[in-house]
């Protein structure tokens, strides 16, 4: 029986400056993440929790926190960017161009930007992608660009990772 690897992310080395990614899931964004989000981290602007304050906005409606807006675009990009990061080393030229409302979907697309070797990490580089986030009818709802050290295929840090079973899944297989 062969052992296949799932899928590992990206590698340094599969990085070419000008690919496009769509990153593959979408998120729908419910009244409880928006409120649970919202309170955990401590914003007290009411337009992310108060229905009949929202009402009297220009909006008319909840907004859903920008900062939640920002993680989950991100986090939609992780498949495809940073899932063999060493660490984010920023984010610059946020903007986000368009509001994004309760029971929005949110999807992602990046294009890589920029891709060199690390000067002071052998087992790394350094890629740099522009990411926009889109709400179910296509609208740009985030832009971002981000830079990630991430390792190469080879990177030390990565090697036998996954732990021997003590018995072999074979067991489990046709009999």
């Amino acid at each position: 029986m062969a052992v296949r690897e799932g899928w590992q992310g990206r590698f340094f080395e599969d990085f070419e400056v000008g690919d496009v990614y769509r990153h593959p899931l979408g998120r729908t964004i419910t009244a409880s993440d928006n409120a649970w989000f919202t309170l955990v981290t401590m914003n007290t602007n009411e337009l992310h929790f108060n229905d009949h304050y929202s009402a009297h906005t220009e909006f008319g409606k909840q907004l859903v926190n920008s900062a939640l807006t920002l993680a989950i675009v991100v986090g939609l990009s992780v498949t495809d960017v940073s899932r063999n990061a060493v660490a984010n080393l920023g984010w610059e030229k946020v903007r986000m161009p368009h509001p994004v409302f309760i029971g929005d979907t949110l999807y992602a697309e990046s294009v890589v930007l920029t891709a060199r070797a690390s000067e002071s990490r052998p087992y790394a580089g350094i890629v740099s992608v522009a990411t926009q986030g889109l709400n179910q009818d296509g609208d740009v709802v985030l832009t971002y660009e981000r830079s990630v050290m991430i390792y190469r295929k080879d990177a030390p840090q990565l090697q036998e990772i996954f732990p021997e079973a003590k018995e072999p899944i074979e067991r489990l297989g046709p009999q």
